[in-house]
């Protein structure tokens, strides 16, 4: 990539292209896929502003959209506040290694400081070696596993 001037800013309706090529490469990465509602549904509520609960930036450089990130507010038994769950967080890869997802995770904290949330956490596999090295340095690794019904 020619310039680096990165852009991080809210998902619009006109990027639904960009973005959905983006979503379905970080679906592939995990070795998963959804189905053509999930994508409408999922782009819908990513894009409306009257739904402060779900929300969807996305990096721009060179014109076009280099990386995403979905995160979710939710309520939290062991607080009064909602915390914030990063959910989906994704660079191209010849974006790999410019700031991109750093700079996503960084304007997602901004966002929970802003909403109050005092908390921001999210969950990757343990083969996700890349990324790892970054959310060590940019967050701090928990002892909790994760489990979900069979």
């Amino acid at each position: 990539m020619s310039d680096n001037r990165l852009t991080v800013r809210r998902l619009t309706a006109a990027d639904k292209t960009e973005w959905r090529a983006l979503w379905t490469a970080y679906l592939a990465f995990y070795e998963s896929s959804v189905p053509e509602e999930v994508y409408g549904t999922t782009f819908s509520r990513l894009t409306d502003e009257a739904d402060p609960q779900q929300n969807a930036l996305v990096a721009e450089m060179d014109g076009r959209l280099v990386g995403l990130v979905h995160y979710l507010f939710h309520r939290h038994n062991w607080k009064i506040e909602e915390v914030c769950y990063l959910q989906d967080l994704y660079a191209a890869p010849e974006a790999r290694g410019t700031g991109v997802g750093r700079a996503l995770i960084e304007a997602v904290y901004a966002a929970a400081d802003e909403a109050g949330a005092p908390s921001v956490y999210w969950t990757t596999q343990e083969f996700n070696h890349t990324a790892r090295q970054l959310y060590d340095r940019i967050g701090a690794l928990t002892p909790f596993i994760k489990y979900q019904r069979a």
